[in-house]
């Protein structure tokens, strides 16, 4: 069946087929996003002479039923993509994921707000659709293996190794910390051992239209990039005011709706401190909708609890081993020892106290000799953090092995 998905005509199937031609190759599906990066792959992987099938993900459909194109699920994102498989003479499809993705990634973004939490829908992205849900539907079209434009690197030495990509600006094993052994064992990543410019000078060389296309920085499913807005569209209910309090309990402010803060957010509190010092938000309290403010050192944390942990190598250490640990996409990595603990959590202690690791986000822990191989990561359930000689617990709502997965 032939659905039109754009005004250009430009006309995919929304479905893959259900069965293929005989494999004379090693067969792999390529995740395509209309982007340089998935883009080069499909052409280098051509080239090393596997049977490249070419797939887009139509992902989001918006409020009103309609994408926006710029996004990286969109429409002019299909058609690049498209374009791109014409040039390389591989087949391309159009996967409609709309349904799942709304009932897992974004539906995990919206509820994690609602509790208070910080979510990393990248993340979950990857964890739900990219190696689960497209995994599953080329392993029924009998390919050997998925790719992604993944900037990462995958050894095999006994067991499947994550390291770093070879270009550290661009390194994105953070966001793949959830991949399991048999993931991984199906899964090619040939950017890892390229830095960005040298996949853009291989587009060009492969006369690619995207070479120069610049990288999508937005959530694709949130125009403009403006979170709150989206938040306030699908969820009215959460604009529900409640106090902002100091940290000695005195009410100086008044907030919209614990959703549309984050753990170290200092501007558009609406507050003023009268010593002139600024105040960040250090808790949120999704159980009396409240949020905690205070100075930037009672954002220092030395100790996490995570849940809903991944163990690369397939299973826990059997007790707590050195790491280098990141606790969000951006930050520097700490030192720390890392705890396993019963129901698929660890515990986090930090050899120095580290800024604003917030409820929500994504602890990896990467080797302590090398920091270059992931050894695993979960989602921060609670902190403690530092206020002078005193431990304060940030503890939010219990969360379900179900709630981070």
């Amino acid at each position: 069946m032939i659905n039109e998905v754009s005004q250009n005509a430009m006309t995919c199937p929304l479905t893959l087929p259900t069965i293929l031609t005989p494999k004379k190759a090693k067969r792999v599906l390529v995740a395509m996003s209309g982007g340089v990066d998935s883009s080069v792959t499909a052409a280098l992987l051509k080239q090393q002479g596997y049977e490249v099938i070419g797939v887009t993900f139509r992902l989001w459909a918006g409020n009103e039923g309609q994408e926006h194109a710029k996004a990286c699920c969109g429409i002019d994102s299909v058609e690049d993509a498209r374009r791109v498989a014409q040039i390389l003479n591989i087949p391309h499809y159009v996967l409609n994921l709309t349904e799942v993705f709304a009932k897992t990634v974004v539906a995990d973004f919206i509820n994690e707000y609602a509790m208070g939490r910080t979510p990393n829908p990248c993340v979950r992205c990857n964890e739900f659709i990219k190696y689960r849900v497209f995994l599953q539907r080329a392993e029924a079209l009998d390919a050997d293996y998925i790719a992604t434009g993944h900037y990462a690197r995958i050894i095999a030495n006994g067991h499947f190794r994550l390291l770093k990509a070879v270009d550290a600006q661009k390194d994105q094993s953070y966001v793949l910390y959830m991949l399991t052994q048999p993931v991984l064992a199906r899964t090619l990543l040939p950017l890892g051992n390229f830095p960005k410019a040298q996949t853009r000078e291989m587009a060009k060389a492969f006369g690619l239209p995207v070479a120069n296309k610049p990288d999508s920085q937005e959530i694709c499913f949130v125009e403009g990039d403006d979170y709150r807005e989206f938040l306030r569209k699908r969820r009215p209910d959460l604009v529900k005011p409640g106090p902002i309090v100091t940290e000695d309990g005195k009410v100086i402010g008044t907030h919209m709706g614990i959703a549309f803060y984050t753990v170290g957010q200092r501007r558009g509190l609406g507050i003023h401190n009268p010593t002139g010092e600024p105040l960040y938000v250090v808790r949120i309290d999704a159980a009396t909708n409240t949020l905690v403010v205070g100075r930037r050192e009672a954002l220092l944390t030395r100790e996490a609890v995570v849940g809903a942990v991944n163990w690369i190598c397939g299973e826990p250490p059997k007790s707590a081993v050195r790491a280098r640990v990141k606790h969000r996409y951006r930050s520097a990595e700490g030192l720390a020892w890392v705890e396993p603990l019963d129901g698929r959590r660890a515990l986090i202690r930090w050899d120095e106290p580290q800024w604003a690791v917030t409820p929500g986000q994504i602890a990896v822990f990467y080797d302590a000799e090398t920091g270059e191989e992931v050894l695993g990561g979960g989602t921060i359930l609670s902190v403690t953090t530092l206020v002078g000689e005193e431990k304060h617990c940030q503890a939010l709502s219990p969360l379900s092995e179900e709630a981070v997965r």
